[in-house]
């Protein structure tokens, strides 16, 4: 008989937040996935953070970010930081202002939950990040559909020059340098576009369905591919 194969090593996540009830209770959620997901460091700001992972480099599935660190306004700089370092960012905030949803999916994040969406969504938010996928909450499926005008989801200017050069190469690699992004930045916005046409009851599960909403949407011509 063969030998049985190892176990998978588990998920590993990095919680940056200024409140300790915060890394108890996601380490203790994370233990109670099935299977567990491990919490492989604690921040409680993004320097920190920054300074064991300074580059993304498949160390974590995600990194579970507070919104407001070390004040009550909203750390837009900390987002930005660790998304352009690579890291596939899951914003976990009280804040539900959709607005507030929005400028962090403009950003580069990957999902954004409320923290009173609770321990469920959590836990799908990060399994859904370890494979590259946005995971689409109630607070952020419900900011997405009011940034729509009749069925068009609201596309950031980013995401539409990344989309743009997504179907003029047959790389995503070659269009996070031609923009100058980390692929996992290019993935993203990708994955975030698709949840937003998905949220607008428009899905495009293709690369040939997602030219012709763009297409459709004047995002692109004819002659741009």
């Amino acid at each position: 008989m063969s030998a049985p194969a190892n176990p998978p090593e588990p998920l590993a996540i990095a919680v940056v937040d200024d409140h300790d009830v915060i890394h108890t209770g996601v380490s203790a959620w994370c233990a109670q996935a099935d299977p567990p997901i491990r919490v492989a460091s604690d921040h409680l700001d993004a320097e920190s953070f920054l300074d064991v992972y300074p580059k993304a480099d498949g160390q974590l599935a995600a990194v579970i970010l507070d919104l407001e660190l070390r004040s009550r306004q909203p750390d837009f700089d900390a987002v930005a930081a660790i998304v352009d370092a690579g890291h596939a960012v899951i914003v976990y905030s009280h804040l539900e202002n959709a607005e507030v949803i929005l400028r962090c999916l403009a950003i580069g994040v990957v999902t954004y939950l409320a923290k009173s969406e609770g321990q469920g969504h959590l836990i799908e938010a990060i399994r859904a990040a370890s494979t590259h996928e946005p995971y689409v909450g109630p607070r952020m499926a419900a900011a997405i559909c009011s940034d729509t005008d009749s069925g068009r989801p609201g596309l950031t200017q980013r995401e539409r020059e990344v989309l743009k050069a997504w179907f003029q190469t047959e790389s995503k690699d070659i269009v996070a340098k031609r923009l100058h992004l980390a692929p996992t930045t290019v993935r993203t916005h990708l994955q975030r576009v698709r949840a937003k046409y998905a949220a607008a009851g428009r899905p495009a599960a293709t690369k040939a369905q997602l030219v012709a909403r763009a297409v459709q949407d004047g995002i692109l011509s004819v002659e741009d591919l």
